[in-house]
């Protein structure tokens, strides 16, 4: 793989992609966690996701190890992993890649056809978890307030879904740190869901998605 698109996209926005490699070599540095299925990852320029890609690979097969032998279980915590993982691009044409990308290694993964409902309800997750925007002003490309979805198994084929803003989440590391006015203050009183959902299954998932992934 090129390490670069185009020359004026390095000169425009400073894109380089980073080779399989490192991509490795970083990710062994917290192998326990890129093995842990609902660890959460946040790629803030993820282009087309080489990280990603890579972080998903590993829940993936931590899925495998643990449910392989139960197909419902299988299917629940894949899903769950594909939930954990997040990403913001600038560029319209690397989210759409990245999108897609995770979408075939997930949708391989369980051999899904595009009608299928677990098919959709992915779909339906990376349109919430991989925002085309900008990571420094915390905006998405429309000028919204950058907002993610945590989301959160119930077991039992549902899950739970409450949305954090992005700036509230960065800020309120600075609130923690040892030494500062907020220090003591509880995770509750810090981490506030802008919006709070009821309890989805993969049905209901899947009917809210998105057309197409661009």
């Amino acid at each position: 793989m090129s390490l670069v698109k185009s020359k004026q996209r390095v000169a425009d926005h400073g894109e380089v992609f980073t080779p399989a490699w490192l991509v490795e070599a970083m990710l062994d540095l917290v192998k326990g966690e890129t093995e842990r299925i609902d660890s959460r990852f946040l790629e803030s320029a993820c282009g087309d996701g080489n990280f990603l890609v890579q972080i998903l690979r590993r829940k993936l097969a931590a899925v495998e190890l643990k449910y392989g032998k139960s197909d419902f279980e299988r299917r629940h915590y894949a899903l769950l992993a594909l939930m954990c993982v997040y990403g913001i691009e600038l560029l319209p044409d690397n989210i759409a890649e990245c999108r897609s990308n995770l979408l075939d290694i997930f949708a391989e993964y369980l051999a899904l056809a595009p009608a299928d409902d677990l098919y959709r309800a992915a779909l339906y997750v990376l349109s919430q978890n991989l925002v085309h925007g900008d990571a420094l002003s915390m905006r998405t490309q429309t000028g919204e307030p950058i907002t993610f979805a945590e989301w959160g198994s119930l077991g039992k084929g549902r899950f739970n879904r409450r949305d954090f803003r992005f700036d509230s989440l960065t800020q309120s590391s600075a609130f923690s740190a040892e030494g500062s006015l907020f220090a003591n203050l509880g995770m509750h009183e810090i981490f506030t869901a802008a919006k709070t959902y009821p309890p989805m299954t993969v049905e209901e998932l899947a009917a809210a998605a998105p057309e197409a992934t661009s």
